[in-house]
């Protein structure tokens, strides 16, 4: 959970890198999150096929940080932000990312900053 609020407290930092663990237990704290709302819209009643308002309002409030940490984890392995766009292409672009997304932190510092987990080789 201290991930998730740890993206949230570096909710418009594009330019540094975030480890594997940081964008991954994000995602799991957002998907989490995003059911529970969707739940608690659909008790209130104000859900609807497209979602609810406060899903809505989740969502509107999550584009930043959710941006900024995929752009942080692509710098971690030594990607441009430009490449979170290789996700518009159909299955192809999805899958590209998602082995950029599980790959190990480059190691030592690049262009975009130290390495987060603190190793120098």
């Amino acid at each position: 959970m201290s991930w998730y609020f740890q993206v949230l407290k570096r909710y418009a930092v594009f330019g540094e890198r975030s480890q594997r663990m940081e964008y991954w237990m994000f995602s799991l704290f957002y998907i989490i999150f995003g059911i529970l709302i969707g739940i608690i819209d659909g008790l209130l009643g104000t859900g609807g096929e497209g979602g609810g308002l406060l899903s809505l309002l989740f969502i509107l409030g999550m584009i930043i940080p959710s941006l900024a940490v995929t752009f942080r984890r692509l710098h971690d392995t030594d990607h441009s932000g430009w490449w979170l766009l290789v996700g518009l292409v159909p299955l192809v672009g999805m899958i590209i990312l998602l082995i950029f997304m599980v790959q190990d932190s480059q190691a030592g510092a690049n262009q975009y900053g130290p390495n987060p987990k603190g190793a120098t080789e």
